[in-house]
């Protein structure tokens, strides 16, 4: 009882209070805020949510703000206590990998060994499984056989109705294209598919193709929006590695409209697992 007493006493006053605060925010949870449309129709901009930062083990703690580590990286991960991995389908909290300041939300589509080929409105993945993986977890109509193995096409569409096709300028994969064609670096590698009938377009070589590859490396995750065509992801700036990995999104706490005058009263409370198989409201 005495020790409740001061426990009691030590959290009721300021420096009690600002160190579970702070104990909070680096090891259990963190407040976020969705900044883009990357992940609409699933999480909105406005959108304010809590991130259990305990999903994949214990990330380095770093003061909020400036993303300055408190600790050195010991076990050279970015985590003080190593846990479980993003898997496929994980909406996931991390840095962007070419600050590794600034946090991004991204749906993680696929895992080291993995290999993807993206062409307009399309995801195909063959998972590192192999193909009596592919035959046995997914219908016929999902599967499509190139290069002599087996590719899901578009295999979290079914299950996650947040995710959509719906440009509200270029699509991605204009914007691939023409970042191809003028010599800007992205993640992916132009190919050219004869199974697939999409147009084909030249690189800067003058290579005809039709279609943008990537293998995932080891122990890295591919990351992308549910707002698939305008989504700033992995196709761009390749893959996340385990040691940039922050957490999960886990409630959202408030929600309000792009111009900050109307709450969405609706979103309140709901929990990202839950939210994410529901069909969207708008």
């Amino acid at each position: 009882m005495k020790f409740l007493s001061k426990l009691y006493r030590f959290s009721s006053s300021w420096t009690g209070t600002i160190i579970i605060v702070f104990f909070l925010i680096f090891f259990v949870v963190q407040s976020f805020v969705i900044p883009s449309g990357s992940m609409k129709r699933t999480l909105h901009v406005g959108d304010f949510l809590f991130a259990k930062k305990f999903s994949y083990g214990i990330p380095i703690p770093m003061l909020p703000w400036i993303q300055t580590k408190l600790v050195p990286d010991f076990n050279n991960n970015g985590h003080l206590i190593e846990g479980d991995k993003p898997q496929r389908e994980d909406i996931v909290i991390f840095l962007f990998p070419k600050d590794g300041k600034t946090h991004f939300v991204k749906r993680c589509v696929a895992t080291g060994g993995d290999e993807i080929i993206y062409v307009d409105n399309h995801l195909y993945i063959h998972f590192s499984e192999g193909d009596e993986y592919i035959k046995k977890s997914y219908p016929k109509d999902k599967i499509k056989k190139m290069r002599g193995r087996l590719w899901v096409d578009n295999p979290y569409m079914d299950r996650y109705p947040g995710i959509q096709y719906t440009p509200e300028k270029s699509s991605a994969m204009q914007s691939l294209v023409e970042r191809v064609k003028y010599g800007v670096d992205i993640d992916m590698y132009p190919t050219f598919i004869k199974e697939l009938s999409t147009p084909k377009f030249l690189t800067r070589s003058g290579e005809v193709v039709n279609a943008f590859y990537k293998k995932v490396e080891k122990d890295h995750y591919y990351m992308m929006g549910d707002n698939r065509d305008n989504s700033n992801d992995s196709r761009f700036w390749g893959s996340v590695s385990y040691s940039l990995v922050i957490g999960k999104p886990w409630f959202i706490y408030f929600s309000w409209d792009n111009e900050k005058k109307t709450v969405r009263w609706d979103r309140l409370g709901t929990f990202i697992e839950d939210l994410q198989l529901e069909e969207p409201l708008y």
